[in-house]
């Protein structure tokens, strides 16, 4: 991959043009079949990237397929801009795939965001698929503290606005932060989340992805600049 030929200036502002293209809107769960999951590893914000993308079914968690792409990053690690460094090598991962998800889940936020367009947004638009942000920590907005068992949640609200939801995936443990990413609302997204945890507090797909990309790093043996 080549370096993006973008500032970080610039890029805040293509987030706020993107932003318009976010579709929210329900999510037929009943009729997702398979989600895939992507993350991406490197070594402590090094300079070279391994993307991964695990598809999954929903109803038993059977991996249908998965891949990995390796390149060096095209975009310095800045918070709030992850999406331009790690979009691209999910992107060429996900082209090695043959089949095509029905719903991405990133590791990362959507609408959940500074400028309401994280890596779930800047996923499903530039893919033009559902998708939905599962952070494990909150980058913006304020919520209180959901109930203790599993599919208890709360709103997470930025400026008056609800963003995303505080949602318990496992009884007693830290909540996950699920906000839309495009073309789903906050409770289909909670719900295919939910749909995807399997008694632990990261969606299958996710930890899949996570794993994946961690074997990729560890087997280029590139190490960071």
């Amino acid at each position: 991959m080549q370096p993006l030929s973008v500032t970080p200036a610039e890029a805040k502002a293509l987030q706020m043009h993107l932003r318009s293209r976010v579709r929210i809107e329900a999510l037929n769960v009943s009729a997702v079949k398979l989600v895939a999951g992507v993350d991406t590893s490197s070594e402590w914000h090094g300079s070279y990237l391994h993307g991964a993308v695990v598809l999954m079914q929903i109803e038993d968690g059977a991996i249908v397929e998965e891949a990995t792409a390796s390149a060096p990053a095209p975009f310095p690690y800045v918070p709030g801009l992850l999406s331009f460094r790690e979009l691209p090598i999910l992107t060429e991962a996900r082209r090695r795939l043959h089949r095509s998800p029905d719903v991405v889940l990133c590791d990362g936020h959507g609408l959940a965001h500074p400028r309401g367009f994280g890596l779930a947004c800047h996923v499903g638009v530039a893919w033009d698929v559902p998708s939905v942000g599962c952070a494990k920590e909150v980058l913006v907005g304020e919520y209180a503290e959901p109930g203790p068992n599993a599919g208890d949640w709360s709103p997470l609200v930025l400026n008056g606005t609800v963003v995303g939801a505080a949602l318990r995936t496992r009884s007693g443990v830290a909540p996950m932060f699920v906000s839309p990413g495009h073309r789903t609302d906050l409770e289909t997204a909670m719900r295919v989340v939910l749909r995807c945890t399997r008694g632990v507090r990261l969606p299958e797909p996710i930890r899949a992805a996570h794993r994946l990309a961690n074997e990729a790093r560890k087997a280029a043996k590139i190490p960071s600049s």
